[in-house]
């Protein structure tokens, strides 16, 4: 049975919560009764209900699910981590039950993958790894425009057919 969770797990939720929501594009819903935050209309961070997490904190304690496409297999083999229910672990979603000492930078580094696994790829681009490891874009050279053909003298009439 896991002890009720402290302030310090409790603030780290809302942490989390907080940095899910300063990605670009990001915004809280309540669909099912659960709080989640999206990018356009996908959710990439399933935060759970404030009535819901109140029956189970004795039980599971606080936590978050992510989409770690590529990261869940690692983060699989930690002890507060499972495959999140209702078949979305098959997806790559992962459950993850904050502990007493949250690894923060971890935590916020797998809502970055989440993000930018369900984001547009424009507004991934603008995150995490992928910002970071990508060069700087090279513009193109504009396109040299050929000078345009001369057009020939249409034919005069021959004298000849008159």
């Amino acid at each position: 049975m896991v002890k009720k969770p402290t302030t310090q797990v409790r603030k780290a939720h809302m942490a989390l919560r907080d940095f899910a929501m300063s990605l670009p594009e990001a915004w809280e819903d309540f669909p099912w009764g659960e709080r989640v935050v999206k990018v356009k209309k996908k959710v990439f961070v399933f935060l759970g209900s404030e009535e819901k997490r109140k029956e189970r904190d004795h039980e599971t304690g606080i936590g978050f699910g992510v989409k770690l496409p590529e990261s869940a297999a690692d983060a699989l083999t930690l002890p507060y981590t499972e495959p999140s229910g209702y078949g979305l672990g098959k997806s790559g979603w992962v459950s993850v039950r904050i502990p007493a000492q949250p690894p923060m930078d971890l935590f916020e580094s797998w809502i970055e993958e989440s993000y930018r696994a369900v984001a547009p790829k424009k507004l991934a681009a603008m995150v995490g790894e992928d910002a970071e490891e990508r060069p700087a874009k090279k513009k193109k050279p504009a396109k040299k425009k050929k000078p345009a053909k001369k057009k020939k003298p249409a034919k005069k009439p021959s004298k000849r057919g008159r």
